[in-house]
């Protein structure tokens, strides 16, 4: 029977007082009666709409299709034809602005759960399927691969079932990139990010740790070591700060430092040796995914005042309406139209406080945002003891300062063909946050994918 409900199946979660104490996931994920109630909303479009909107092209109809008929086995092997991380994207990707925002049930009531179905489907699999995935025949040429986030792990997955001998080359000592060092264990337990890592592995795909490209080895060396083509997914993993006054004081960071100490570096574990700063009220500037993930690790960390701070207002925040809600809920407090001047600190250095300013909306900027503009003599003080800085990051200059010929846009994202991801130098494509700065695991996902098949064309030209 359809299920013309104009509500999506609720999510279960975990009770918002007791899970801004933890870091166990929030999200509980769907029943099998839940995923089939949900996949019965589905109207089967004949167009299918939800599709033109995926960036990895996933079939969503015929998954969602086979969740119906109660084939979950079926359905992840579907979704496993076109992405190589589904209990990743299940979790992280904003459906909300991509394959769910042209779902036809949309139009009158909420759009069907597609994500929520994604991640039902690969938690079934993973719970339920022991066999390992089978390294196909080598085709006898090989690939490199810079960087072990969602852009390079997508390329190596899609290059390894096609044949190819593929080694990542990864900077830090475990593979994931953001979805390991950026992404709080709540929104993604890494056990997820590392068995999607380890299917790769039997694959055949070969993942070399603590490699910085660019230092360890270059790129140029990487062809003289056999290597017939390269993807560049090294992300976009510098901070940008505001430059203003006391940002160098104590109890200060970047959203990406603030992230990898706590997530990386297990600092949120008891009895752990990475130290951060133990404070008590906290200011995380910006109105990203990252800033709620910085603010909601601060308030599991023992903060008693967590506060988000974002010059536009609300309905501009580029964060998942999900994570802000989820924000709200665990008592994440939400100064809009606010910006900062200055972070005032004491004699020995440490934060005392953040000097705001309030903010108006003018004339749309070039971001087709309205411009916020400083109200007059609106000055005021937050009383802080640690900022956490999340205005944005750009690519790390290494890798384009140690490769000649290596074309850059101004602010530091590789320039490449848009339909291949092909560089400016032969046989190096690119991708991800490395090219557009930072986006979506999903976008980042695509642009491995669309490398991949360059890749594999190229190679096979030559």
């Amino acid at each position: 029977m359809p299920n013309m409900s104009l509500k999506k199946n609720e999510m279960p979660v975990q009770d918002p007082q007791i899970r801004n104490h933890n870091f166990k996931e929030v999200a509980l994920g769907y029943s099998e009666e839940q995923a089939i109630d949900e996949a019965n909303r589905c109207l089967n479009c004949k167009n299918r709409p939800c599709v033109s909107k995926c960036p990895v092209a996933i079939d969503i109809p015929e998954f969602i299709t086979k969740v119906r008929e109660g084939e979950f086995e079926a359905a992840y092997q579907i979704i496993n034809q076109n992405s190589s991380l589904p209990a990743v994207c299940g979790r992280v990707c904003p459906q909300e602005t991509q394959c769910e925002s042209k779902c036809v049930r949309g139009v009158k009531g909420e759009p069907v759960g597609i994500g929520r179905l994604e991640r039902f489907v690969a938690d079934w699999h993973n719970e339920h399927i022991t066999e390992k995935a089978t390294a196909p025949k080598s085709n006898g040429h090989k690939v490199a691969i810079v960087g072990a986030g969602p852009s390079g792990l997508t390329c190596a997955g899609d290059l390894a079932k096609m044949g190819y001998q593929v080694t990542v080359f990864e900077a830090l000592h475990l593979a994931g990139g953001v979805l390991v060092y950026g992404i709080p264990e709540f929104r993604l337990p890494k056990a997820i990010v590392q068995k999607e890592v380890d299917t790769l592995k039997e694959l055949g795909v070969v993942i070399n740790t603590n490699m910085v490209i660019g230092r360890t080895i270059t790129i140029d060396e990487l062809f003289e070591d056999g290597f017939e083509a390269i993807f560049v997914g090294s992300g976009a993993g510098l901070p940008r700060f505001m430059n203003i006054p006391g940002e160098n004081l104590k109890g200060v960071y970047s959203a990406n430092e603030f992230l990898t100490r706590t997530n990386l570096m297990k600092a949120y574990c008891e009895n752990s040796d990475t130290p951060i700063i133990n404070a008590k009220k906290v200011a995380v500037v910006g109105g990203g995914n990252v800033a709620m993930d910085a603010a909601r690790c601060a308030k599991r960390l023992g903060a008693e005042e967590v506060y988000i701070v974002y010059r536009r207002s609300e309905e501009e925040m580029p964060a998942r309406l999900e994570e802000v809600e989820h924000a709200k809920e665990e008592g994440i407090q939400f100064y809009v139209l606010t910006n900062p001047t200055e972070i005032l600190g004491n004699e020995q250095h440490f934060v005392t406080g953040m000097t705001c300013v309030q903010m108006e909306l003018g004339e749309p900027d070039a971001s087709g945002r309205r411009r916020p503009i400083v109200k007059e003599h609106s000055e005021f003080t937050i009383d802080v003891d640690c900022v956490v800085m999340s205005i944005g990051t750009s690519p790390n200059p290494l890798i384009r300062n140690t490769t000649p010929g290596l074309n850059t846009q101004k602010w530091g994202g590789l320039i490449v063909e848009e339909e291949t991801g092909l560089t400016s130098r032969e046989g190096v494509y690119a991708g991800g946050d490395a090219v557009t700065g930072a986006a979506t695991v999903i976008l980042a996902m695509g642009a491995g994918k669309t490398a991949a098949k360059a890749i594999d064309e190229y190679i096979q030209s030559k």
